[in-house]
């Protein structure tokens, strides 16, 4: 273990801090510490930044509620910035999204990796930044009433297809309630983690169950 004597701050006294949500491990947002305020996030186990542009500390989620739970924090070979691991209580974002980082510059053809908070990442950068023919966002426009529809009706599907002992079809109907589903969370703002916890919560009562009966 360093200490915070052995980090390299820059000449304003600032340490840039990559902040990443444990579970996901999505980047939700970068920001900068000093001393101070490094200080307090550890003796607080929740992210404190310094703002550049209000000249002052800021405590992550102290207005806003949205706190961010510290993991762990490492510092890179240089030791001139760090990673911090934490498990959020809302948002990262101010415009209210999982993280501040959804705005797609550029994507490889060739090579794409497919993860659940890459998609929930989409989905949300089309609720805040409308785009013209994208149906997600058509779906956003219509609002809450809309998407339960379409969250029903893939439901349905989702039986039909089963009942038919339809594999590929299932498959199919499943990834379209899934997409569906996650449109919905967006919408009422339940993030992926809230889902996780949620089933996490619930295997370690399924856990105790079996434990019982066995006993």
């Amino acid at each position: 273990m360093i200490n915070i004597e052995e980090l390299k701050f820059d000449e304003k006294g600032l340490i840039p801090a990559i902040v990443v949500d444990a579970v996901s491990k999505q980047v939700l947002t970068l920001a900068y510490m000093n001393k101070e305020s490094l200080q307090i996030s550890l003796e607080k186990e929740k992210t404190c930044f310094f703002s550049r542009s209000r000249q002052e500390l800021w405590l992550k989620g102290e207005t806003s509620g949205n706190y961010q739970n510290i993991v762990s924090i490492t510092a890179d070979c240089d030791k001139d910035a760090l990673v911090v691991v934490v498990e959020p209580e809302g948002p990262a974002c101010h415009t209210g999204t999982h993280s501040c980082f959804h705005n797609p510059l550029w994507e490889s053809e060739n090579r794409h990796e497919f993860s659940y908070e890459g998609l929930m990442q989409l989905i949300e950068g089309r609720k805040i930044e409308k785009k013209e023919g994208s149906y997600t966002t058509y779906l956003f426009e219509k609002g809450i009433d809309k998407i339960l529809k379409k969250v029903g009706e893939e439901c349905t599907e989702v039986i039909i297809a089963a009942k038919a002992d339809d594999r590929a079809e299932t498959v199919y109907e499943i990834a379209d309630l899934a997409y569906h589903v996650m449109v919905l969370m967006t919408q009422m703002g339940i993030s992926l983690e809230e889902i996780h916890k949620e089933l996490a919560s619930r295997h370690v009562i399924d856990h105790k169950v079996k434990q019982e009966k066995m006993t």
